[in-house]
């Protein structure tokens, strides 16, 4: 996949070390002098190109027409916006992703610009945190998605609910999809006959609702 990153700030030169590791085609665009003397200490050089990505030539020398996905990343939400509307308006480019710097602007990156997925960090970090702290000791391993779904991980401990109840029986959401429970580290497939014990660990899939029903029955009651 060859991904067109616009914008060399932490976030686009992490997405781009991160997109290399994982063998995919990479360019990035970044046009300040401070950044692009950076950017050459941490990226090879032929994934940096010079120049300004609000700009249809430089993002045509870049080689748009040729990427899967375009990542705005830039620090300006307004270039962000512009960049996913040229990418799409006038190179077709098959996906857009944009980063939104100020959360008062996400009401913007829809598709009136074009923009496919718009990614608001503050909202995301904050979403985060809040079900962190709902969750109680269930951890969130991965947001899958869009972030509707999680892969989620809880031990459970002697005088849980769930302790000796058969999978099938334990009435699970249907969004809720136990995928492994791992057992005096050994992987122990979740069938439906197959109860649980404490000290398991246990990885699910799950929603917001499904991951709420898990914490209540992989928690020792309070007294």
């Amino acid at each position: 996949m060859f991904v067109l990153i616009a914008g060399g700030g932490r976030t686009g030169t992490q997405l781009a070390l991160m997109l290399l590791e994982q063998n995919h085609q990479v360019r990035l665009i970044e046009h300040r002098p401070y950044v692009l003397s950076r950017l050459h200490h941490e990226l090879p050089t032929e994934v940096i190109f010079e120049g300004n990505a609000t700009e249809v030539e430089i993002l045509e020398q870049a080689g748009i027409r040729q990427a899967n996905v375009v990542a705005a990343c830039a620090a300006d939400d307004e270039d962000n916006l512009v960049i996913c509307y040229l990418a799409r308006q006038h190179f077709d480019a098959p996906r857009t992703i944009a980063r939104i710097n100020n959360p008062r602007n996400a009401w913007l990156f829809d598709e009136k610009f074009h923009v496919d997925v718009a990614l608001n960090q503050s909202a995301v970090m904050a979403s985060l945190i809040e079900e962190q702290m709902s969750l109680g000791d269930m951890m969130i391993l991965l947001k899958i998605r869009r972030g509707d779904y999680s892969l989620v991980e809880e031990k459970i401990p002697a005088g849980a609910p769930a302790v000796g109840i058969p999978i099938m029986d334990l009435g699970l959401k249907e969004s809720c999809v136990i995928a492994a429970i791992i057992r005096d580290g050994k992987v122990i497939p979740p069938r439906g006959k197959v109860g649980f014990e404490a000290g398991d660990e246990v990885l699910a899939i799950t929603d917001r609702e499904g991951a709420e029903h898990l914490r209540k029955i992989f928690a020792v009651p309070e007294a």
